[in-house]
This record gives structure tokens, C-alpha cells and sequence, in this order.
């Protein structure tokens, strides 16, 4: 039980660090490079390190692949509703098809069309933000094994 605390406690800890650098450099750049779905995956990438859906092939390539599909249909002459649906299975159906599977990206579409982003949003947003989060838990995750390995 107290294992499991700890374990939530490093989780909490990485996520609340990498969500405030995310948002510090927001303010710093003046340049969004936070966004909802990188909430949830910092679910994967602090409480789950070792899945496949927290790889960075899965985290960048999930987010940039979604965010791409939501920018595709918004082009679409469909009502938003529909663009929506089209845009989440679509995007889900290509990151299974191409082994990029990353849950908290199946938000991108929904974001995209609901906030009206352009593609500039990919290279701004999306993908300094992706490589950013996987870099800030990669170097949580070494801190935290460097500690470990300094214990025993």
C-alpha cells in the first residue's frame, strides 16, 4: 500500500513539473506549447513509462498524426459535428494502423476543430510541445533511477 502511494506521489510530482515547464516556457515564449491532451498523457508518461503508448514513437507521432487529421477535415464543407466524428475514428483508426497508438491524442481532432487551429498549430504547438514532455519525463525518469541506483 505504501509502495503504491509512493509511486502515486513520484507520478504527481513529474506530471505537476512537466505540465509547469510546459506552461512557465507558454508564458516566457509567448508561444502555446501546452494543450489539454498533454495532461492525460502525462497519465502514460508518469505512471506508465514502460508501456508502449508512453514511447516517443507512440507520443509524437500519435499527437502530430491526430492534430494532422483534424486539420485535414476541418477543410471539409460538413457540418462540425460530423468533421468531429469523421476526424476522432479516422485518427484513431490510422494511429492503430500504424502502430502510433497514444489514447490522450484521440482529443486532437476535437481540439483542432472545436478551437479553429490552422497548421502552423503542428510545428508551434504540437510538436515542440510532444518532444519537450517526452524529453522532461525522460529526464525525470534517469533523475529518478540516478537516486535509486545512489541508494542501494
Amino acid at each position: 500500500m505504501i509502495m503504491a502511494w509512493k509511486e502515486a506521489g513520484v507520478a504527481w510530482v513529474g506530471a505537476a513539473l512537466a505540465i509547469g515547464v510546459l506552461g512557465g516556457l507558454d508564458l516566457g515564449l509567448r508561444q502555446a506549447l501546452l494543450m489539454a491532451p498533454f495532461g492525460a498523457s502525462c497519465v502514460l508518461l508518469f505512471s506508465l513509462p514502460q508501456s508502449p503508448l508512453a514511447q516517443p514513437r507512440n507520443l509524437v507521432g500519435g499527437h502530430l498524426l491526430t492534430a494532422c487529421v483534424g486539420l485535414a477535415l476541418q477543410a471539409l464543407p460538413l457540418p462540425p459535428e460530423v468533421q468531429m466524428a469523421l476526424a476522432v475514428g479516422l485518427g484513431i483508426g490510422l494511429m492503430q494502423g500504424l502502430g502510433l497508438i497514444h489514447p490522450p491524442a484521440g482529443a486532437n481532432p476535437l481540439l483542432v476543430l472545436m478551437t479553429g487551429q490552422s497548421w502552423p498549430f503542428l510545428w508551434q504547438t504540437v510538436l515542440p510541445g510532444a518532444l519537450l514532455l517526452w524529453l522532461l519525463s525522460r529526464s525525470y525518469q534517469r533523475a529518478r533511477q540516478w537516486k535509486i541506483s545512489r541508494e542501494v
